[in-house]
């Protein structure tokens, strides 16, 4: 970080079974003060809802997209995270010089210098607070979904595969939030087990 504007870029929710996935971008002023910060899965929820509200008021810019599961269906997980981490750093209303993206991929399409770093998350600032934004984006969607469908526990597994997850879809079938290319939900489609 040489003095340029520069953005942390992360998403989460790439491994869930429902929902959207989400991108954050974040550009941190050099006299930020969030102690703490870290990835955000090395924190508990209620630190990383604190940080997530100091890092909303000390950034410089921040923005938080997502890509629905209709786009996760057409284009995949992999190019549909891309897509959100593209309209987080589109949707930054202070432009960066380079954006820094968590992981070993760039997305396409960014009309700014980026460089993808691997455990970026653990190595850069602005990542950590993009990682933190994402995830407390994506942990608010599934606590909407729970008061939808308090059947599923979507409160307490996030939409992960778990056993509790994957023994509520076998009961009450799949929701059209439901990541239908994903192979427990794939299969009871298949069967037309779809939630009534």
């Amino acid at each position: 970080m040489d003095g340029r504007l520069e953005a942390g870029v992360d998403e989460a929710g790439r491994g869930p079974l429902v929902g959207s996935v989400f991108a954050a971008a974040v550009i941190l002023p050099p006299d930020y003060d969030l102690a703490g910060l870290a990835d955000s899965k090395k924190l508990s929820e209620k630190k990383r809802d604190a940080l997530a509200e100091e890092i909303r008021r000390q950034a410089v810019g921040w923005c938080v997209a997502s890509a629905d599961v209709a786009e996760i269906a057409e284009l995949n997980i992999l190019h549909a995270a891309m897509l959100a981490m593209r309209r987080a750093v589109e949707g930054l209303a202070v432009p960066p010089q380079k954006v820094w993206i968590d992981g070993n991929r760039v997305p396409e399409g960014l009309a700014v210098e980026a460089e993808a770093v691997v455990k970026g998350d653990d190595k850069i600032a602005a990542i950590s607070a993009a990682s933190i934004l994402a995830k407390t984006a994506r942990d608010a969607e599934m606590y909407a979904l729970a008061e939808r469908y308090p059947q599923y526990g979507f409160e307490k597994h996030k939409g992960y595969g778990t056993a509790t997850h994957l023994a509520a879809l076998k009961q009450y079938g799949a929701l059209p939030e439901h990541r239908a290319g994903f192979a427990p939900v794939r299969e009871l489609l298949a069967q037309g087990r779809l939630f009534e």
